[in-house]
């Protein structure tokens, strides 16, 4: 049995195998390609983070999609390079916003530079997903504005809250969609459709790609918790630290509301105090890794992955059918 990164996916088609390892080395070639510039600080910058590796999810989703059309298609392999520069140059905006010392195991660019020049880099990458993007047609350009749209509306969502009245869970998991499954169901979308798939696959994988990208950020939500940097890649607790509240929090003051435990009360107050605190910071970790809405943050990560495993049915079975279910595990397994 081989294997098929970046997630250790078995893959017990050999043909498959190769398609996708091709596919992905291309992605790589035209990553670096188009993060190349005149100006060799402008080019150290973009390419920082990527070269820092990264799991590389969303070209190999499109790679995976392609192969219900022709994975040869010229505009794949584009399609997974727009995509990718599209999520690299979000990182770097989220990194400023969340004020993040480190991604991917390496300083952010924010930590090495500053935020200036951390925004200017992650707007130089949407520029270039841009320039790449034109190439692939009207619809694709169209389908990649409208995944902006809601990634934009998705961080705005995030940073205002929600309306009164509104759960905040059912928010939360509106932020999400925006913020995350917006551009790994256009991962799904525009691997099937530069393919030639047809329209119902396209369909299918684009909400496929939508729950899968819900679940792999709730399976985040709960690394940031639990793994510590080494495994994660970045600084545990930077959302604690900076108030944002993941689900595992808002599964916390769920409970706290519901029940009314002094322990729960006690641990959101600590929740909403300054976490900037060192000591504070880590009291506050260490209360949520044992705390029971962790692993409620746990189950909603697999409801959303068996959602996304559930979508694939009507698709033929194939070992690239194989490879997204094993995605979907995979996703759970990062969750713990």
């Amino acid at each position: 049995m081989t294997v098929v990164e970046p997630f250790g996916l078995s893959a017990r088609d050999q043909a498959l195998e190769a398609d996708v390892q091709a596919g992905l080395a291309a992605v790589e070639e035209g990553l670096l390609e188009a993060t190349k510039s005149e100006v060799p600080f402008i080019q150290e910058a973009a390419q920082h983070l990527l070269r820092a590796g990264g799991k590389r999810f969303r070209p190999l989703l499109v790679m995976l999609a392609a192969q219900f059309g022709d994975p040869h298609a010229p505009g794949v392999v584009p399609s997974a390079v727009v995509v990718e520069l599209t999520h690299l140059a979000t990182l770097y905006h989220d990194d400023v916003m969340d004020e993040a010392e480190v991604r991917r195991g390496v300083p952010s660019a924010n930590a090495r530079w500053d935020n200036s020049l951390a925004v200017l880099t992650g707007d130089f990458l949407f520029a270039r997903a841009s320039h790449v993007l034109a190439d692939l047609g009207p619809d694709a350009v169209r389908i990649q504005a409208e995944a902006f749209e809601r990634l934009v509306t998705g961080q705005i969502l995030e940073t205002v809250g929600p309306r009164d009245g509104r759960d905040p869970i059912d928010h939360y998991l509106d932020v999400l969609g925006g913020k995350t499954g917006s551009l790994v169901a256009v991962a799904g979308r525009l691997g099937a459709l530069m393919a030639g798939a047809d329209e119902t696959v396209v369909d299918v994988l684009t909400q496929y790609g939508e729950r899968l990208g819900v679940a792999f950020q709730l399976a985040d939500d709960v690394l940031d918790i639990a793994s510590d940097s080494h495994e994660s890649g970045k600084t545990p607790g930077t959302d604690l630290r900076e108030g944002v509240p993941t689900m595992p929090v808002l599964r916390l003051r769920e409970r706290a509301g519901r029940l009314g435990e002094p322990d729960d009360l006690a641990l959101c107050e600590l929740l909403g105090s300054d976490l900037t605190d060192d000591a504070r910071h880590a009291e506050a970790l260490a209360r949520l890794r044992v705390h029971p809405a962790l692993e409620q943050a746990r189950r909603d990560t697999v409801r959303y992955a068996k959602e996304a495993r559930a979508v694939l049915a009507p698709l033929p079975q194939c070992g690239a059918k194989e490879a997204l279910v094993e995605l979907c595990d995979a996703v759970v397994h990062r969750a713990g």
